[in-house]
């Protein structure tokens, strides 16, 4: 039956309509910066972000050796920030361990030696070798100032866009990130595929122990894998800012004859206190 003109006036209106409506981007059609946009968009406007100066975060920790060991230590946690600087301390008061500080402080990084004997933790010693999370300013997430992704421009990292991937039946928008200054470490980015919040942040290397003094004993030379997992949860309003108010880091060692240490800690957020004045003490080894 043909159409009335009023009713082909009324079709082309729905055509023109259907044509001009936005279409949603496909997990094949985004780039890096489509992401980075829509995470810095999920974090704030950009005016709260541009006045955003300085931070402390503050709360309580729970240290917990799941494998090659057991127990778990009440302690907390403080994770101090300005500009492109950081210190993320991690304390339990222990007979022979204190906890971790580490420190990024513009221009080197800084790691304590927190057993009695005065020798670093695991934890402590990879970051010494494997210092690109704190350099980067991707430790402690969106939680710090130092957050790359704040700066993207300046950073001058390689970044490529991995697709949606799964992660414990959870969908990730998963980002490679390479820092401008060469890292053996594989770094991933994954964020809330609806809401583009930060939700995880993954670092891998092996690393296979020096040559041995001849064939015999480099063929004995042990590979170590090595893991640091970052997770970010209880998204919460600070200042106009939506930060993660669950912080979970974990550190995996593995040796190749199968011995496995995994630690974590485990911070619940008490108080974040915007662009306060901080002491430059604060970026030193106390």
């Amino acid at each position: 039956m043909p159409l009335s003109a009023a009713q082909r006036a009324t079709f082309g209106v729905w055509i023109s309509f259907l044509l001009a409506a936005p279409v949603p981007l496909r997990a094949g059609d985004l780039t890096p910066e489509d992401v980075i946009a829509k995470h810095l968009q999920s974090l704030g406007s950009a005016q709260v972000r541009a006045g955003l100066k300085s931070r402390v975060v503050e709360g309580t920790a729970t240290y917990k050796l799941l494998v090659g060991g057991s127990g778990q230590l009440a302690g907390k946690a403080g994770l101090d920030s300005e500009g492109r600087k950081s210190r993320i301390v991690l304390k339990v008061t222990a007979p022979q361990y204190s906890g971790e500080q580490l420190i990024w402080d513009g221009e080197k990084t800084s790691v304590a030696a927190t057993y009695a004997d005065k020798t670093y933790s695991d934890f402590g010693d990879f970051l010494k070798g494997q210092d690109a999370p704190l350099r980067e300013g991707l430790l402690g997430g969106v939680l710090v100032t130092a957050w790359p992704l704040l700066d993207v421009q300046e950073r001058k990292a390689k970044l490529t866009y991995q697709g949606i991937k799964k992660f414990e039946g959870r969908e990730f928008q998963v980002i490679r990130y390479r820092p401008k200054k060469g890292t053996d470490l594989a770094i991933r980015l994954y964020f809330e595929p609806e809401t583009f919040r930060h939700a995880m942040t993954t670092y891998q290397v092996s690393i296979q122990a020096g040559i041995g003094a001849n064939d015999v004993e480099s063929a004995r030379q042990q590979e170590t894998q090595y893991r640091i997992e970052e997770r970010f949860g209880d998204f919460q309003n600070s200042d106009g800012l939506t930060l993660p108010f669950h912080y979970e880091l974990r550190f995996t060692k593995e040796l190749q004859n199968g011995f496995t240490k995994l630690l974590e800690w485990d911070v619940a957020v008490t108080r974040v206190l915007n662009n306060v004045s901080l002491d430059p003490r604060n970026f030193q080894i106390k």
